[in-house]
């Protein structure tokens, strides 16, 4: 028999129940891969490799076709008529592009002449510097004549006679004032001066 004295038995307490939080955390993919089974495969990082800059490459002004890669071809319209406004901008800005870059070389071949005037004690070394300094006039004299035409096509682009043969008077045409911004003739009229000077002097 329980005495008085004797304590009841005390119910045990019921661990509180954690709190679960309204946010849930969306599953990692360490986790996912734990559950699976299956390794994550990471995402691949491409790496941005720097663009190279374009090289520049010298080109002379007398070789004109090197040059005209500089310009973009102009794109005629069907109901464009010829030699308009947009066609007179386009060759102005050719020609006076190709003068400038002319007398840029003119320039620095006079400076590399006034600053190289040391004398060398060796004849053959002073022989070759002087060959070297005839064949730089000598091209810069030819220079000296194509600015002398691109002022003639600036003329005329002027007068609005620029465009068209001197000789029949038919359009010389886009393209070949493109080949030949300082052309005056049309390809039939250069073609017989071309064929006179081979029965005259051949």
């Amino acid at each position: 028999m329980a005495t008085k004295n004797s304590k009841k038995p005390t119910k045990a307490k019921k661990p509180a129940a954690k709190k679960v939080s309204k946010v849930q955390k969306k599953p990692t993919k360490k986790l996912a891969a734990k559950k699976t089974g299956k390794p994550v495969k990471k995402a691949a990082v491409t790496k941005k490799t720097p663009k190279k800059a374009a090289a520049k490459v010298s080109v002379s002004p007398t070789d004109f076709s090197a040059f005209l890669k500089n310009f973009q071809p102009y794109r005629s319209k069907k109901s464009e008529k010829y030699m308009n406004k947009n066609q007179q901008k386009h060759f102005l800005g050719m020609l006076t592009a190709w003068k400038e870059a002319l007398i840029e070389e003119q320039e620095k071949t006079e400076q590399l002449i006034q600053q190289d005037q040391s004398n060398f004690p060796d004849s053959l070394d002073r022989a070759a510097k002087e060959e070297e300094f005839m064949l730089e006039l000598r091209k810069r004299e030819r220079e000296r004549k194509l600015i002398g035409k691109i002022d003639l096509s600036l003329k005329d682009l002027e007068d609005n006679f620029y465009g068209y043969c001197e000789s029949c008077g038919v359009e010389i045409g886009i393209k070949r004032l493109e080949a030949r911004p300082t052309a005056t003739k049309c390809i039939d009229c250069k073609t017989v001066d071309e064929i006179k000077e081979k029965q005259q002097f051949g």
